[in-house]
């Protein structure tokens, strides 16, 4: 491989003291992770300041190698194009010996880490989150760890303070809304709870803190005018493979409503043609949801898969078109939408792509469907989720309302 990104001299990349063995491995490697020929020859010229780095370090080989050694070679505070264009080479070249096996086994996790594995599993079989809401959990306890022992010391827990929980909660008030320091009041107070049931941490630590006030309608909903989500569609370009990827998802939203994490979690056997149905799994409700395949959908997946795709053997139905390959995170799509949205033109003022589903839940209720039907299509389990998308569209909701009898007048005594 070294020989077809640099004909010429390829030599001078292969006989590098430390990295040159492994290098012509490492440019397939990128190769295959989908990197185009101009990153592949980036990376690899600097992993020649990369080499020049271990050898300082004492490295003669490969083999020599630690994770230390390599990190050291891009240090995290840089700056500078070098240090930024090592810094990605090294993580590269990292998962790729790993692959081959060629660097050391990571060592043994530490206490925090066990103790965060244990919380992860209590969330998971006695409280029974899902997988997305038992990361943000774990995410919050780690924070709040490192946050009463800088060095992550998971026995300074045993003497937590008052002052300690309200500076963690103050830090990132500061910085967060209250919609968002609602949720890190609550995971904080549930892994307190964790902690206390099990003696590491002072008992009813979780009832002395305070969340932020959030008020019922206080936000006005993100539904915008149906025309204007029709001109978005038609705004997306479907000639190349992007555009007709993008364009998929965007007509599963406002076709059904979908979440994000329902629309990056379609795999290839949740679409069944000769009957012309969709499965949905949906993460919260952790319960399949069966959908019409309406003929516009199924013309624009089978767009996206026969001249977009990039080859994979992954069974998602997206995949990203940059490198790293691999499927389509959450983010990515609410990128997408944004990205979109100003080409369009169009004055949308939210920054996520839920306010399409927002706009499709206004839009059912203007064709007079029920609440009922709107919520169990949104993956609703209560009337009261579903009145948050309509609680503004007063006239429609009076046009689906149930017809109560009008009592007979009573005669008036004398």
């Amino acid at each position: 491989m070294l020989k077809e990104v640099f004909p010429k001299v390829h030599g001078c990349y292969s006989s590098l003291p430390v990295l040159g063995p492994t290098l012509d491995g490492f440019a397939e490697f990128l190769v295959g992770e989908g990197y185009p020929r101009g990153p592949v020859r980036h990376h690899l010229r600097t992993a020649r300041r990369v080499d020049d780095r271990l050898k300082r370090r004492g490295c003669t080989a490969v083999a020599e190698v630690t994770r230390d050694d390599l990190h050291a070679c891009a240090p995290p505070g840089g700056r500078s194009q070098d240090d930024v264009g090592a810094a990605a080479m090294v993580r590269l070249l990292e998962r790729y010996l790993d692959h081959r096996g060629l660097l050391p086994p990571r060592g043994a996790p530490s206490a925090v880490d066990r103790k965060l594995d244990d919380y992860a599993t209590y969330l998971r079989q006695v409280r029974g989150l899902a997988s997305g809401t038992i990361a943000d959990h774990r995410k919050t306890a780690a924070q709040f760890i490192h946050h009463v022992d800088k060095v992550g010391n998971f026995s300074a827990l045993l003497q937590v303070t008052e002052p300690q929980i309200e500076e963690f909660v103050r830090c990132n008030g500061s910085r967060l809304g209250r919609g968002t320091m609602q949720h890190i009041v609550s995971r904080l107070r549930s892994f307190l709870r964790f902690l206390a049931a099990r003696g590491e941490a002072p008992t009813g630590l979780d009832a002395r803190i305070d969340t932020p006030r959030l008020y019922r309608g206080e936000q006005l909903p993100r539904a915008l005018p149906w025309e204007t989500v029709l001109t978005f569609l038609r705004a997306i370009d479907r000639s190349t493979p992007i555009g007709r990827r993008d364009y998929a998802i965007f007509l599963l939203i406002t076709t059904y409503g979908l979440r994000t994490s329902e629309i990056v979690g379609l795999r290839i056997e949740d679409l069944a043609w000769r009957t012309s149905r969709l499965c949905v799994h949906q993460p919260k409700s952790r319960s399949p949801l069966l959908l019409p395949l309406t003929d516009a959908v199924g013309d624009s997946l089978l767009a996206y898969l026969r001249s977009g795709r990039p080859p994979s053997p992954a069974r998602q139905i997206f995949l990203r078109h940059r490198a790293p390959a691999g499927v389509l995170k959450r983010t990515a799509v609410s990128e997408a939408f944004q990205r979109w949205a100003r080409r369009s033109g169009l004055k949308i003022p939210f920054q996520g792509p839920h306010c399409l589903r927002h706009s499709y839940a206004v839009h059912l209720l203007r064709q007079g469907i029920s609440l009922k039907t709107i919520g169990d299509l949104l993956g609703h389990r209560s009337a009261e989720s579903t009145c948050v998308y309509l609680r503004l569209a007063v006239e429609d909701l009076r046009d689906v309302a149930l017809n109560l009898p009008i009592a007979a007048p009573q005669e008036v005594q004398p």
